[in-house]
């Protein structure tokens, strides 16, 4: 049975094909159309997940329910008229173009791309959520919690898994969200909102919850069960206007942050509280799961899942045994989640696992590319490469590594879900104390704040963190190990700290010690493991700085000519792609970009 998923129209647009049960294609659409959180039809991706397709499609599934979501636009509306109407105005023409005749949209669509005729179903937004949380973890029965902004009514959801069956046990309902809540400090602090919450959660070790009390005192009534109230006097989402209003400002001593202002100690401050108040939420609703349903396992999905701080605080603060987080917890997730509920409860399709494997393949189900193309895409612009064998490949990185350089890793499928897991990534030495400065101002092109991530040997994980699970998907933070820190002089000023050495791995240390770690072991990603492995062998470290193959403001690269666009315009010293080995110190002048980046690699 062959079933697409298809999530749209919001942010992270994504789609997704099974076929019995097994994840084939998953991808979201702004890999394709290079606009970032792309919310549009995903055309692109459906095209690529057809494309692998073994027949005919049996079934489409969209990750919400449009009519009920609706609903709660108009009602809301209504609730807080006339201040709502102009908001309400400008999204009735979106709605009656295509949002409410959805099942005719997907159908054009498909037959645009050769599909006859299926039947279109919905799922619900947080039953998506959940679906794609618990069906694709690795264990037979589970708690389930999903969190984010709002999907149809719902803002979180505790559920319970069991084989083939999911329930959703009870929920809040917007709207009071934490997903919105956090959102709301995002758009205060100058971030913006459903992608700048990345930002606010690496801002926040920089200061300390001064507004923690000022959060919970006026703008939440927090139960001892995680439940919670928002107080609307300090919102403008219900009026669409913006997430925040006068009284919010005022509040916390003035106007929001313009996202071209430099940052404060104000900003970091608010980014700590927040967070702070989102971590102690989390922690209480996992308590109450726990009480209600007894079990074990925890698995987790929605926006809110991917902030990694809580999740470790979760995995080592939190009543159940193991946690397992969704990769591709936001809303292209919810595509995955759709298929995998209409597969499980609405086919009635059994479910076996292991305890071990989730079904998730390491995210690893975007598109890959040939050999062929790669060279294609190198001859276009005229780049000489060596075409080398894995073993040659991975201890020639391992040396240009050692020897300071930052290289490209194009290799495989690309990754499903928001994070750089190692087939569209950037590779650095962690050991080197300039290379988190060097990778955001030089390579990225943005905030010198931000941290790295490190990649390390699963076998060796426990003597360099204090992690204790695998974490192949980077959402959870751990601390470095005592072993391997270093005394820092404190400072009151927040830069000042940026450039201390806190660790062996100062690049991938953060401010508090704390790094959101990926572990990698050989089944998972083998040229990963390969490369960590001979850098290791000549270096005594098997942890590396791994970031998302990208500059401020773009997807991760997609196609093979993306990849070497993206060397060319930034400072990397080398690409990887796929066989295909490119050093810069052996390129000619003429082949060096003029300094110009080209339009999908302009930083925001």
């Amino acid at each position: 049975m062959r079933i697409l998923g298809l999530s749209a129209f919001y942010h992270d647009s994504a789609a997704v094909l099974l076929e019995d049960g097994r994840i084939i294609a998953a991808a979201q659409e702004e890999r394709f159309s290079r606009i970032k959180h792309d919310p549009a039809f995903p055309r692109r991706a459906a095209a690529f997940c057809v494309s692998r397709a073994g027949g005919p499609l049996d079934a489409v599934v969209y990750y919400e329910k449009p009519l009920l979501k609706f609903e709660r636009i108009l009602t809301t509306s209504i609730a807080v008229a006339p201040r709502g109407f102009p908001a309400f105005a400008a999204a009735l023409p979106d709605w009656l173009h295509h949002k409410l005749w959805l099942p005719g949209v997907i159908e054009d669509e498909l037959i645009a791309l050769g599909c006859r005729a299926v039947p279109v179903h919905f799922s619900g937004h947080h039953e998506a959520h959940a679906a794609s949380a618990f069906f694709a973890s690795p264990y037979e029965r589970a708690a389930i919690l999903t969190l984010d902004g709002v999907g149809e009514w719902t803002t979180t959801a505790f559920g319970r898994g069991a084989g083939n069956q999911l329930e959703l046990l009870r929920g809040q309902r917007f709207p009071h969200s934490l997903g919105l809540l956090y959102s709301a400090f995002t758009h205060h602090c100058g971030f913006r909102v459903n992608s700048g919450e990345y930002k606010l959660m690496g801002l926040a070790p920089y200061g300390e919850p001064r507004y923690e009390e000022t959060i919970l005192r006026h703008l939440i009534n927090l139960k001892a069960d995680g439940s919670f109230r928002l107080n609307l006097d300090y919102f403008g989402f219900l009026q669409g206007e913006a997430m925040t209003n006068a009284r919010f400002e005022a509040l916390f001593g003035g106007p929001r942050r313009t996202p071209d202002a430099p940052l404060t100690q104000l900003q970091c401050d608010l980014a700590r509280s927040i967070q702070v108040v989102t971590e102690e939420i989390v922690l209480r609703l996992a308590r109450t799961l726990h009480a209600e349903t007894g079990e074990q396992n925890l698995c987790l999905a929605g926006g809110v899942a991917l902030n990694c701080v809580a999740n470790g605080r979760l995995l080592r603060e939190g009543p159940f045994q193991r946690v397992w987080v969704q990769p591709a917890a936001g809303d292209a997730g919810g595509a995955l989640g759709a298929a995998l509920a209409f597969y499980h409860l609405r086919h009635g399709a059994s479910r076996t696992a292991d305890g071990v494997h989730d079904a998730m393949q390491g995210a690893f189900l975007g598109s890959d590319y040939s050999p062929e193309e790669m060279a294609a895409a190198l001859t276009e612009r005229g780049l000489p490469a060596e075409r080398l064998s894995p073993d040659v490949l991975h201890a020639r990185l391992a040396e240009r590594l050692e020897a300071g350089d930052v290289v490209g890793f194009f290799q495989g499928r690309a990754e499903f879900g928001p994070r750089a897991l190692g087939a569209r990534s950037i590779l650095a030495d962690a050991r080197a104390p300039e290379m988190q400065r060097r990778l955001n101002l030089k390579i990225k092109f943005r905030e010198s704040f931000r941290p790295f991530a490190p990649i390390v040997l699963a076998e060796d994980a426990a003597q360099w963190f204090d992690l204790t699970s695998p974490s192949p998907y980077m959402l959870f933070t751990a601390p470095v190990a005592a072993a391997h820190r270093r005394p820092a002089a404190s400072t009151a000023k927040w830069e000042e700290r940026l450039s201390a050495v806190r660790s062996a791995i100062p690049a991938v240390t953060h401010v508090d010690f704390s790094a959101r770690v990926q572990t990698v072991d050989h089944t998972g990603n083998r040229a990963l493991h390969a490369v960590l492995s001979a850098f290791a062998a000549r270096t005594g470290c098997p942890v590396l700085v791994n970031t998302s193959f990208n500059v401020r403001g773009e997807p991760p690269v997609c196609h093979p000519r993306e990849a070497v666009e993206g060397f060319l315009a930034t400072e990397m010293d080398a690409l990887a792609l796929g066989p295909f080995f490119v050093e810069k110190r052996h390129l000619a002048p003429g082949q060096l970009s003029s300094g110009a980046l080209p339009r999908s690699f302009s930083p925001d």
